[in-house]
């Protein structure tokens, strides 16, 4: 897993969202039991990285996060 994307996770984890992971080892993102979004397992997708964090920030994320 890309280390970018292991930061989100952690910083994720530490403002209450829940993290499990699928069948194939992506990060699937929940909030207060609901579904948020998917993370790529891999850097591969310019876009996906950047996709999956507008929809944790919508739901309420923030980042980078706050000193």
């Amino acid at each position: 897993m890309d280390k970018d994307i292991k930061k989100v996770i952690k910083a994720l984890e530490d403002q209450g969202f829940e993290v499990r992971y699928t069948r194939k080892g992506h990060p699937a993102v929940y909030l207060d039991g609901r579904f948020v979004t998917t993370f790529a397992g891999t850097p591969s997708d310019s876009r996906g990285f950047r996709n999956a964090l507008a929809a944790a920030r919508r739901a309420g994320f923030r980042w980078p996060p706050r000193r």
